[in-house]
């Protein structure tokens, strides 16, 4: 195991299994591997313009480990988990989610405007993507969104470094982040990718904490999150005021 301390930002590489149990943080945001489905299909599709399609994510799908990252997930959080996935897995991470106790809030939507199509034109494209929302505190849930609807539209292509082949742009996470969690809260992501999380943290002035197993991201994450320490962040700490000496 690895570990690397970036401003506020705990990096750990490492097994997010085994490790997330350990930690306790305010809130888990993450994206989890996508459910079996999409992986067996992703060989057979063929695209009718002549170029490669991308064969393997590089990592194995979340059936058979989806119980075990939800309660390793609301073991580990006091706030909200939020986890994406594909609409084909909203039922069995709900179904996960509250056997271990988390109380059960809804299914939000990332809409994407600007969509891969489907290259083998049999079928329509996916243009959006869910994320599970539940508590896994005590008493009311909070959030900053007030009635706002659970609907995120955002370009895939906006704000990515485009190395990691599920990357989320970076407004999207901004936006997610913003709405779910209080400023100095500590965000958790364990499957936390090329960092997109944690580059959202810094921006808006929330501790985190990233696994990756894969070195190769996690290298990529470590690096995003030293640039994005370099960029102004949207809410400064807080100053104290000078206080003048009694003159009398």
């Amino acid at each position: 195991m690895r570990e690397e301390i970036i401003g506020d930002c705990r990096l750990i590489l490492g097994d997010s299994i085994s490790i997330l149990p350990t930690l306790a943080v305010d809130h888990v945001i993450s994206d989890p591997p996508y459910e079996d489905e999409l992986h067996k299909a992703m060989g057979r599709i063929q695209r009718n313009d002549g170029r490669d399609m991308v064969q393997s994510l590089g990592f194995e799908g979340v059936n058979a480990r989806r119980a075990v990252i939800a309660a390793a997930s609301v073991q580990a959080s006091s706030g909200w988990v939020i986890l994406f996935t594909l609409a084909e897995g909203v039922r069995a991470w709900r179904d996960d989610l509250q056997s271990v106790g988390a109380k059960w809030d809804t299914t939000c939507f990332w809409i994407k405007p600007d969509a891969s199509p489907r290259f083998n034109g049999q079928g329509p494209a996916r243009g959006a993507e869910c994320f599970v929302t539940c508590w896994a505190g005590t008493g009311y849930r909070k959030w900053n969104g007030g009635g706002k609807r659970g609907v995120y539209t955002h370009c895939v292509n906006t704000g990515r470094q485009g190395e990691h082949p599920t990357e989320k742009p970076v407004p999207l996470m901004m936006d997610m982040v913003a709405d779910f969690t209080q400023l100095g809260q500590t965000v958790c992501d364990p499957f936390m990718g090329s960092g997109t999380t944690g580059v959202a943290c810094v921006a808006l002035s929330r501790s985190f904490v990233g696994i990756e197993q894969n070195e190769r991201w996690f290298d990529l994450a470590c690096r995003r999150i030293e640039e994005a320490y370099k960029q102004p962040r949207l809410f400064a700490e807080p100053v104290q005021k000078p206080v003048q000496d009694v003159l009398i």
